[in-house]
């Protein structure tokens, strides 16, 4: 369809031979190009030789070319593979030819349908149809309403290329400041939240960061060992964790390893626990529009396992659910109240009251029920924990709301006798760990 914004003694007949004229290149030149870019991709060298011409693109003057950008996607997309029910010979074999179209003419003369025609041409090439599919759809989601890739192999690309981009771009520190973001790690970050949330994905972010960081830091720095880079990413693959991996391997090191290896005992972790953080912070505006707080966010964030995006928005999400209800609300009222009480006493003692409630020094009823409630309702939020059965755990929270209630209104927590007041201290030390197991309550804004 062609558009005017003016009218013509011969009603536009100008202006459309003009257009289809102009057209008629243009296609010409498309037709020209799809036909000698099939020829390729069904050649027997097929579309490795279009990834092989990447070996002379620069993806960025400080992290390489696209061809080493490719090796280290395509080493991240296999151990992704696993967590996301892909086969990792195809998430590896997606991942390698996913990006030959940026060497094949079309996409040169027309970058705009970049992936669409690696689709067309690894289907063309005869390969699988899981990696055809990747091939288009590695690059979503670009906005944040663009669809969300669901195929297993199209997921693992999708999240290394990503993963990849921001680990990259953290090594080099080239990181968003302020408004300004140059290289759309902000959207990235997006994108991998998005990806793993919409396919309900249990991915352990903290172990890919520490890999991947450390692939990049291999590719920058030539003097590192390549048979201990090696096995540290073996032994992180292992362990979970640089800092645990590096331990494992630090014995076979010898006396002087190199200077630079041993600086990333301290760089990979900063780095990755930084990169977290900045997730952390995307994370908290993608759910703002689902109405969770960035408290309950924060609050589920000092937990353990919160590079797992999927496990925290679940904790999250019960939790939200919980303290807009009337039990959470008087709960939390009463945990903040114990808290306060248990931090001033110890700021004043100078001591941690952190064990030794004994119910044998309970002196009143509702402290005696306290007692039996909180033995109650920490093995139920414990198991519940462990199930990852968020509902379960915030109804053991629930059942704390009436005898906590009842403890404050009848008992005098700061007592004349300084054995009932301690014990009543150490219970409250109580109440602040069983509450804890299902989040900090300390970060939750009154």
């Amino acid at each position: 369809m062609t558009v005017a914004n003016r009218e013509t003694a011969d009603h536009g007949a100008t202006i459309l031979a003009g257009n289809q004229k102009v057209l008629s290149a243009r296609l010409a030149d498309a037709k020209f190009f799809w036909e000698n870019d099939l020829r390729v991709a069904k050649s027997e060298t097929g579309m490795e030789a279009w990834t092989a011409q990447l070996s002379n693109v620069t993806f960025h003057n400080k992290l390489g070319t696209q061809a080493a950008r490719i090796d280290r996607i395509a080493a991240l997309a296999r151990e992704i593979a696993p967590f996301v029910g892909a086969d990792a010979d195809l998430a590896e074999q997606a991942a390698r030819v996913a990006k030959a179209d940026l060497s094949s003419a079309m996409v040169y003369e027309f970058p705009e349908l970049q992936g669409l025609m690696g689709r067309y041409y690894a289907e063309a090439a005869g390969l699988p149809q899981e990696v055809a599919n990747a091939c288009e759809a590695h690059f979503s989601p670009l906005g944040p309403s663009d669809d969300v890739p669901s195929e297993p192999v199209s997921v693992a690309v999708a999240l290394a290329d990503k993963l990849d981009t921001l680990t990259g771009f953290w090594a080099i520190d080239e990181k968003p400041t302020g408004s300004k973001d140059p290289f759309a790690l902000r959207r990235a970050a997006l994108g991998v939240i998005r990806l793993v949330l919409k396919n309900d994905a249990r991915l352990p972010l903290d172990r890919f960061f520490d890999g991947q960081l450390l692939r990049v830091e291999d590719a920058l720095d030539a003097t590192l060992p390549s048979e201990h880079v090696a096995s540290l990413l073996l032994e992180i693959a292992e362990h979970g964790v640089f800092g645990a991996a590096f331990n494992a391997v630090k014995e076979t090191l010898g006396e002087k390893p190199a200077a630079a290896f041993l600086g990333l005992e301290e760089k990979v972790p900063d780095l990755s626990n930084d990169l977290l953080s900045f997730f952390h912070d995307r994370l908290k505006v993608f759910l703002r529009d689902e109405g969770i707080r960035h408290d309950v966010i924060d609050a589920c964030i000092a937990m353990a396992g919160n590079d797992d995006l999927t496990l925290l928005v679940k904790r999250a999400r019960a939790l939200e659910d919980f303290l807009v209800s009337e039990d959470g609300t008087n709960l939390l009222q009463g945990f903040k109240r114990a808290n306060n009480i248990l931090t001033q006493a110890e700021e004043k003692d100078g001591v941690e009251y952190s064990y030794g409630a004994d119910a044998k020094f309970a002196k009143h009823e509702s402290e005696k029920a306290l007692f039996a409630a909180l033995e109650a309702s920490e093995g139920a939020i414990s198991t519940a924990i462990e199930a990852e059965d968020f509902a379960a755990a915030m109804g053991g929270m629930a059942a704390l709301r009436a005898p906590v209630d009842a403890f404050f209104e009848a008992v005098q927590v700061n007592a004349e006798k300084e054995v009932v007041r301690r014990n009543r201290l150490n219970l409250l030390s109580h109440i602040r760990k069983v509450c804890g197991q299902v989040a900090d309550l300390t970060r939750i804004e009154a």
